[in-house]
């Protein structure tokens, strides 16, 4: 269900960054082909995870957002963003990452705070993300 990478990072942009359209995640710096992003959108949806809802304002947009179900991987999410950037060169600042490490709870509890009032205010601030060599 989240073996491939594109599904744990839709469901991080969503959690964390506050994505909530197709060409936010298009537009995002890991450069996920279009047909691979609506298939993992439609999977993500499939097994209840994410939900597509038609935006009010406009019947031709659809926004994504996670389910309760999705919203409760949040620990695991969190575990992840914190291991990667202990252990490899990932762009967030040190202090954040320290201040999340510190502050699990109150971060979880964050997330949930948002999701619930469908606050889109990333998590995380936007920071540069450095390019691997090859």
């Amino acid at each position: 269900m989240l073996g491939d990478r594109w599904s744990l990072l839709i469901v991080r942009d969503l959690m964390v960054r506050g994505f909530r359209t197709f060409k936010e995640f298009q537009g995002s710096s890991e450069r996920i082909a279009t047909n691979i992003l609506a298939d993992r959108l439609q999977k993500l949806e499939a097994k209840g995870i994410v939900t597509a809802e038609v935006e009010e304002s406009d019947g031709r947009k659809v926004n994504y957002r996670l389910t309760e179900k999705g919203i409760d991987l949040a620990p695991v999410l969190l575990e992840l963003l914190i291991w990667g950037a202990r252990h490899e060169e990932t762009g967030a600042p040190r202090a954040l990452i320290v201040e999340m490490e510190k502050n699990r709870e109150g971060v979880l509890a964050e997330v949930r705070r948002r999701w619930r009032n469908r606050d889109t205010t990333p998590l995380l601030p936007k920071f540069k993300v450095r390019k691997e060599r090859r």
